[in-house]
């Protein structure tokens, strides 16, 4: 069995990504899809094997466009959205996703926390850790190849 915190657009408010950051120690891997790249920088620095920052819109120059994880016999597509017109559908996130042989995608961008199968992808958004309503994060875990995402309101 593998865990992941998915986080994305923090956008700077780093007092949410402080209440969270127990959560760090504790799961195999962490995720921020991107629009806060930056944030993650001392995560980074703390767990270098098990932290993975993707870059987004609003990024200047720190993550990767695109990333794909193997875990338990799970291939996971990870990218911010916005190249994949997320905010008007997925079908364009699920088609990259096949290609790269993946049948999960987690994404960001739109700020809103969603979980949905897409064209057989599962796509997988967190919501906006930096939003300023209903935060939220994904708590991810793969075990024998099965998928279980949990959105986590950010009290």
């Amino acid at each position: 069995m593998k865990t992941f915190v998915i986080l994305s657009d923090s956008h700077g408010r780093r007092a949410a990504l402080q209440k969270i950051s127990p959560l760090f120690a504790e799961n195999d891997f962490i995720v921020h899809l991107g629009d806060g790249a930056a944030d993650m920088r001392d995560c980074r620095h703390a767990f270098p094997q098990k932290t993975f920052v993707l870059s987004g819109n609003c990024d200047l120059s720190f993550g990767e466009e695109e990333l794909v994880l193997e875990e338990e016999g799970v291939r996971i597509f990870c990218c911010h959205g916005h190249r994949y017109g997320v905010k008007g559908n997925l079908s364009r996130l699920a088609m990259r996703a096949k290609e790269l042989g993946c049948t999960v995608a987690l994404y960001g961008h739109t700020h809103r926390a969603d979980i949905r199968e897409e064209e057989g992808v599962l796509c997988v958004n967190p919501g906006a850790l930096g939003s300023y309503s209903d935060p939220s994060y994904c708590y991810l875990v793969l075990h024998q190849g099965k998928v279980t995402p949990t959105i986590v309101p950010l009290a």
